[in-house]
């Protein structure tokens, strides 16, 4: 069934029966989620965030091994901006071997 057919009360009413409680927003999210209005999730982002998740790392550790401001970081897993080629270069290799970011500490 597309998003685009759902009744918005009767998805809403199931969510929070199954859940015990009313969700103040849950109409609002599901309306802009029928709208096609929300947040978008990019493969840029999910790397990003994997890359560092998977070292065990802050945001604040993360920036400093990679050697790039916290804020460009941040800016980069809530998708405001792209990392470079070279960025998204490192980040894949990050992804797969978390280990490597012990490496950066000396480099």
């Amino acid at each position: 069934m597309s998003i685009k057919k759902i009744d918005i009360e009767k998805v809403a009413k199931a969510i929070e029966d199954d859940a015990g409680e009313t969700f103040p927003d849950l109409r609002q999210a599901l309306s802009e989620a029928k709208a096609g209005i929300g947040r978008v999730t990019t493969p840029e982002q999910i790397l990003v965030r994997q890359a560092r998740q998977r070292s065990g790392l802050t945001q604040a550790a993360f920036a400093e091994r990679i050697a790039t401001p916290v804020a460009t970081l941040r800016d980069w897993e809530q998708g405001r901006f792209q990392p470079p080629g070279g960025v998204m270069c490192l980040l894949r290799l990050l992804a797969k071997h978390p280990d490597l970011t012990q490496e950066l500490v000396t480099a």
